[in-house]
């Protein structure tokens, strides 16, 4: 595995610079920041990456505000209690887009925060707090108890609300590949276990958040 030095230098040779690196790279929010974020807004970024997920993202930030509207500007009470009548009625709403397993989704995870904030010591506690050099041991959490958040969407949900993680983009993958950290796609839990040791090594080298070594990854390749 190539040292992070070697990596930041073919960054640097593909975006012109360390001007041009830096202003490319994500600031995650501090562990005290993080503790103050609402539910709602958690659930309304959750639900917004949920709906993204294979459509355009422009038009999903259009319908937003209907969104916001539909679902009680994600006051997580509120939507916990919707019934399934009130679910199926925005089926009928060209507002949104009108997918029955993503509006469920926005209920079940309203619950699910809800369970959490009840026996677990809270959602937005747990999320600050949960180390970013485990951060794949809490993709396979948000995959296990929520809906539609397995795969890129756990990932892509912490960071719309700058939690501190890498992403495993496509770019992302084939950095990694190049750089000799892996030797085959990482599907399972063992194999992305394996890339968080990976990246561990190359956050401790750099001293950077993870969010930004695996932006600094994906610009090291063509």
């Amino acid at each position: 595995m190539q040292s992070f030095n070697v990596i930041y230098k073919a960054a640097l040779r593909r975006t012109g610079g360390i001007d041009g690196l830096e202003a490319l790279l994500p600031a995650p929010l501090s562990v005290t920041a993080l503790t103050k974020l609402s539910d709602a807004f958690c659930l309304s970024n959750m639900s917004r990456r949920i709906f993204q997920a294979g459509l355009n993202r422009k038009m999903i930030d259009n319908k937003w505000p209907a969104f916001e509207a539909v679902f009680h500007q994600f006051d997580i009470d509120a939507v916990r209690m919707m019934s399934d009548e009130d679910l199926e009625k925005l089926m009928a709403d060209k507002r949104i887009v009108r997918h029955w397993g993503k509006i469920q989704s926005v209920r079940h995870n309203a619950q699910a925060i809800y369970a959490f904030n009840q026996a677990q010591g809270g959602f937005v506690a747990t999320l600050a707090d949960w180390p970013s050099a485990n951060i794949v041991d809490y993709w396979d959490l948000l995959q296990k108890q929520f809906k539609h958040l397995g795969g890129a969407s756990g990932p892509y949900f912490l960071r719309r609300i700058k939690k501190d993680t890498f992403l495993l983009t496509q770019d992302v993958i084939r950095a990694l590949l190049r750089w000799g950290a892996i030797d085959e796609l990482p599907k399972n839990k063992k194999q992305k276990r394996h890339v968080q040791a990976c990246m561990n090594t190359w956050q401790a080298e750099s001293r950077r958040p993870y969010s930004q070594v695996s932006m600094i990854l994906a610009c090291s390749i063509d």
